[in-house]
């Protein structure tokens, strides 16, 4: 258990760990690398994964953006958090 999750569970606010930072540099990280390869071309590394034209998910750019979608739960997770917390606090 990290320590945001047995902070919640105490009644204390979290506080995020470094596993916590690191769960959500994925999504933008993979995101930004997207947004690279899309804008400078992905190379070698390009050519190799979208040897298959055809399909509709081939190349590194689709790939980055599907790694970086799935890797948005700690976000939604974070702001399902703050969200619930706002509205305890409104009534």
């Amino acid at each position: 258990m990290t320590l945001a999750r047995s902070q919640v569970r105490s009644g204390n606010p979290p506080v995020l760990g470094a596993a916590d930072w690191l769960s959500l540099a994925a999504a933008p990280t993979f995101a930004i690398m997207a947004l690279l390869t899309a804008v400078l071309g992905g190379g070698p590394m390009d050519a190799l994964c979208s040897a298959a034209r055809d399909a509709p998910l081939s190349g590194m750019v689709p790939m980055y953006l599907l790694m970086s979608a799935f890797h948005l739960s700690p976000w939604l997770k974070l702001l399902s958090s703050r969200r619930r917390r706002a509205f305890q606090g409104c009534g």
